[in-house]
């Protein structure tokens, strides 16, 4: 009983600390923050119920943009975007079903992606996103311009988009 006791004694008189971990803090490139800043969901303007809805949400403890283009449709596209030291790197999960590799360069006022490597893609002429200029007009207005290249040919799909108002 009295060892029971000192110990309980030893116990209570040892400082308990409580240990938070916590994670260094990683700088990111303003490019990454006009990114976050689009976190919610999108609609093409002028196309009604037809047209392109795009989502936004913040994963992986906010190092990571995922953008879910046309959900639950059978051409649904995702694309994820992070920082990368200075630059954005973002991975496109297309509907045709390559994942195209993209850096991004620019500011908050615009991002061009250009694609560096790619996965899954059968033939050199197979077709598959190249490139993505997304320029953010205002906080409620973003215009994604895709551009997709089969064989030679390159096209623009140019998406004029409104951020949907809270109801």
């Amino acid at each position: 009983m009295r060892k029971l006791l000192a110990l309980i004694l030893v116990l209570a008189a040892t400082p308990c600390f409580a240990v938070e971990e916590h994670m260094p803090a990683v700088k990111t490139p303003a490019s990454f923050d006009a990114l976050k800043a689009l976190v919610g969901e999108w609609r093409e303007v002028g196309k009604g119920e037809k047209g392109t809805v795009v989502s936004y949400e913040l994963v992986a403890g906010g190092s990571a943009l995922l953008e879910r283009m046309d959900p639950g449709t059978d051409h649904s596209m995702v694309s994820v975007y992070h920082p990368d030291g200075d630059k954005v790197m973002m991975t496109h999960y297309c509907a045709e079903g390559n994942q195209p590799r993209m850096r991004g360069e620019g500011d908050a006022k615009s991002l061009n992606f250009t694609m560096f490597d790619i996965t899954n893609l059968p033939a050199v002429s197979a077709g598959h996103m190249e490139g993505l200029t997304l320029t953010f007009k205002d906080k409620d207005h973003l215009v994604q311009e895709w551009r997709h290249k089969m064989g030679d040919k390159v096209e623009v799909h140019k998406f004029d988009l409104e951020r949907k108002k809270a109801s």
